[in-house]
């Protein structure tokens, strides 16, 4: 499964996979560990949207944010210590703006301290087979991790975890623009193919230094759910590009 390649991507590491039946269509270096930037956070997702689906958290419970969570720098929705604000707020501020703040601030809701909830998250990848893994922090930050890694196939199968046993998340992870703080504070979603590329549903965008630019894009057409994986593209615009190419393939051919 390395190598499926009837063409080039212009990235580092590429995965094509069929959401429905977990068939990897296209890989290019597919288990090599690589940082994710914050595609780490459909990791951090999962488990939060387990959590809500198991009964253990509420879309309408208030967190409290921790002067830990709110001193996360990159991007963020400028959480203030101290400052409350509910599960779906803060969901939408990970899902739309990939918000580090927001995201740790429910990782402390649910697993009590983000070094908890980061051993819940590498139990959680070993349950699923995702052996190129390894977690150090809920939010791909990567300025001073020594070893936080995906592959391309591991970011495939949490994501087919969890659009195809939490799909409410599609219903944050396809809007476009929204607001948190009752209008105050605009959301716009990371993932440009939202709103350009047909059928797009999600889902995880992610960009530093050291990963280049990663994107799990997620595209449902006819009934068909495809995941697109793209690791480590120089550009953005690369990066959509590939995944582009890479969805509008799999429609074409399965």
């Amino acid at each position: 499964q390395e190598d499926i390649k009837p063409f080039d991507v212009n990235a580092k590491s590429a995965v094509l996979m069929d959401a429905h039946t977990g068939t990897v269509l296209y890989a290019k270096n597919a288990s090599d560990a690589l940082p994710p930037a914050s595609v780490t956070k459909v990791m951090t997702l999962l488990l939060i949207m387990e959590a809500i689906d198991e009964g253990n958290l509420s879309l309408q419970d208030k967190v409290s944010v921790s002067e830990y969570a709110a001193s996360m720098g990159g991007s963020q929705v400028y959480l203030e210590p101290f400052e409350e604000m509910i599960v779906e707020d803060l969901l939408k501020s990970v899902v739309i703006a990939s918000a580090n703040d927001a995201a740790v601030a429910l990782a402390e809701k649910v697993g009590g301290s983000e070094e908890a909830f980061v051993n819940r998250m590498n139990e959680r990848a070993a349950e699923l087979g995702m052996e190129s893994t390894h977690f150090e922090n809920v939010t791909g930050l990567d300025d001073d991790v020594e070893n936080h890694t995906l592959s391309a196939l591991d970011i495939a199968l949490v994501s087919r975890e969890l659009i195809t046993k939490h799909p409410a998340i599609l219903q944050y992870s396809s809007i476009w623009m929204d607001t948190i703080r009752d209008g105050a504070f605009g959301l716009s979603n990371t993932n440009r193919l939202i709103r350009f590329y047909s059928g797009a549903t999600g889902l995880k965008t992610g960009s530093t230094s050291k990963a280049g630019f990663c994107i799990s894009a997620t595209a449902c057409r006819d009934g068909m759910h495809l995941i697109a994986v793209i690791m480590g593209s120089e550009t953005r615009d690369i990066r959509n590009a590939a995944a582009t190419q890479l969805l509008d393939w799999g429609f074409a051919n399965y």
